[in-house]
């Protein structure tokens, strides 16, 4: 398992790029450790080393992700996120307990908290739906990226037209937040909820806009019509 993880450290270290770490770090307000490795490189780095890893079950590969993450280092920690979800068909309700570990300990920044639960987590979710109430506690955490990961987790689903009691739920519970990270993040969610449920989102913002920050409101009604969007501004 070591050796697999410095090859892939070493690539990461032959693929970096100066300018494009420096460029990178200009996307995040908080600190980030950054090799530079371009996205189309890193995951690449991220396929072929997969495909090298003889062990193949989750137990393994959720090992191989825990020692991704705690280099701190951003694409090593993308490279976890990814290799979670290609388990996806091994996933048991029991896993939630090891993404809420990941969530509270590794997540720091908005692209590992989104390549994380659009994908492993929200899959997970979509195939186990009684752990739904796990993200509603994730809701009420004082911490802005684990309440981001509430609402990011349900992304998919709710392009799907799923969960959209438990979407609204969410929403209400991260209504007054005031921390825009996490405002994005769940109008984010209802902006994806508005694919398949545009009626019952507007209504949510015409409801709730008086008190909804506007970050929040412009992102959830996005893909309206002009004509709703325009309704949904007025003050």
């Amino acid at each position: 398992m070591k050796a697999i993880i410095e090859e892939i450290r070493n690539d990461l270290i032959n693929f970096s790029d100066p300018d494009h770490r420096k460029s990178g770090e200009r996307y995040f307000r908080e600190a980030v450790s950054l090799y530079g490795v371009k996205a189309q490189n890193l995951h690449r780095i991220s396929g072929e080393h997969f495909k090298k890893l003889t062990d193949k079950s989750k137990n393994n590969v959720f090992s191989c992700c825990e020692l991704l993450f705690r280099s701190g280092m951003m694409e090593e920690s993308i490279i976890a996120c990814l290799w979670a979800d290609r388990v996806k068909n091994q996933f048991h309700p029991d896993d939630f307990r090891v993404f809420d570990k990941w969530v509270h300990n590794y997540i720091t920044n908005w692209a590992t908290c989104d390549t994380l639960c659009n994908h492993a987590v929200g899959d997970l979710v979509r195939a186990y739906p009684e752990l739904l109430p796990g993200l509603k506690t994730w809701a009420r955490s004082s911490e802005r990226w684990v309440k981001r990961a509430a609402a990011v987790s349900l992304i998919v689903p709710a392009r799907k037209g799923i969960f959209v009691d438990d979407i609204f739920e969410i929403a209400t519970i991260l209504l007054n937040d005031q921390d825009d990270m996490v405002q994005k993040g769940y109008g984010w969610m209802l902006k994806a909820c508005s694919e398949a449920h545009q009626e019952a989102v507007f209504q949510f913002v015409m409801k709730n806009k008086q008190i909804m920050p506007r970050t929040a409101l412009r992102y959830a009604i996005e893909k309206m019509p002009a004509e709703m969007k325009t309704e949904a501004m007025k003050k």
